[in-house]
């Protein structure tokens, strides 16, 4: 347990109450064990030790009224037993929750100490749950973190046994929780969609370190056709800086600021810049294209492109 409530709140009686802990050497009955010999806390007694706390900061007093509320921890932290998460983490989790309520605990407002509590349990438990759910944080959102926790239980009220939602059922959902309809369908589909390893093992009949990574296809470009790709373009743009260089001025110019520009200029801009006609714009872009393709591909190919 890591001995969260022990640590933060160091005795100072005399008979200091003795806060039970487990780690990986003591089992989780053995805790549940322990912290059973603690007594529940009446309503007076709630109030008495909540208020020596607040205006005294007794020691004491806080210590017994958090080891009388180890016991609803462990009764919370298993309603969540099924989210995948070992009970001991969602135990440590719900302590560090008792903690804080205690922290934020105003006796005078004429609350019970463990309803306050609850809240603060639960909400500790929650983000352990969505913290370890996913890779990807999972729920971002109240309606978000509504849905993950409540949508079992909706689909079982309302008789939906399908694992991929139709928008009917998503929608009948949604109203159910009063909930957006998208945060219902985003959150089914992560739900069902649970992360994978790839290094987990591809089938458990596979040899030893065979894994889902080293048996997925590789559908991305091989290092020679890479090698080749990177090569011709250095080579392409070495020609066609050459054969730029080699064309009459006002033509490289046109053909650049038509092709090789990004936006590319109007014919109508281009016209007004050299004082000639759209159509003579378009000829000279035509012929210059024309000259530089013919050159380049008669120094890659021997040849000269007939079109």
């Amino acid at each position: 347990m890591k001995k969260q409530i022990k640590n933060a709140l160091v005795p100072k009686s005399e008979n200091p109450v003795v806060i039970p802990t487990y780690g990986d050497d003591t089992s989780l009955t053995s805790y549940i064990r322990a912290i059973s010999q603690y007594p529940i806390l009446s309503a007076e007694q709630e109030y008495e030790y909540a208020t020596q706390w607040v205006k005294d900061k007794d020691q004491s007093a806080a210590e017994k009224l958090l080891v009388s509320h180890l016991r609803l921890v462990v009764s919370v932290a298993y309603d969540f037993r099924n989210y995948g998460i070992p009970v001991q983490e969602l135990v440590a989790s719900g302590n560090m929750g008792l903690m804080q309520a205690l922290q934020k605990f105003d006796p005078e407002r004429g609350f019970r100490f463990s309803t306050y509590a609850m809240f603060w349990i639960r909400a500790e438990i929650y983000e352990t749950i969505l913290n370890n759910w996913s890779i990807v944080k999972i729920g971002t959102s109240a309606n978000q973190k509504r849905v993950f926790f409540n949508l079992a239980r909706a689909k079982r009220a309302l008789g939906i046994m399908d694992g991929n939602l139709s928008d009917n059922q998503a929608e009948q959902i949604a109203e159910y929780l009063s909930v957006p309809t998208e945060d219902v369908k985003r959150m089914s589909t992560r739900i069902v969609a649970r992360d994978l390893s790839l290094n987990s093992p591809a089938r458990s009949t596979e040899q030893e370190g065979a894994d889902m990574l080293s048996n997925m296809a590789d559908n991305g470009v091989s290092i020679v056709e890479k090698t080749e790709q990177h090569e011709m373009m250095t080579r392409g743009g070495e020609l066609l800086r050459k054969h730029l260089a080699e064309l009459p001025e006002r033509d490289r110019e046109i053909l650049k600021a038509r092709r090789l520009s990004e936006p590319a200029a109007t014919l109508e801009m281009l016209s007004k810049k050299y004082n000639i006609s759209r159509e003579r714009v378009r000829q000279i872009e035509e012929r210059a294209y024309n000259k530089l393709r013919d050159a380049i591909l008669k120094e890659t190919t021997g040849k000269k492109d007939d079109k």
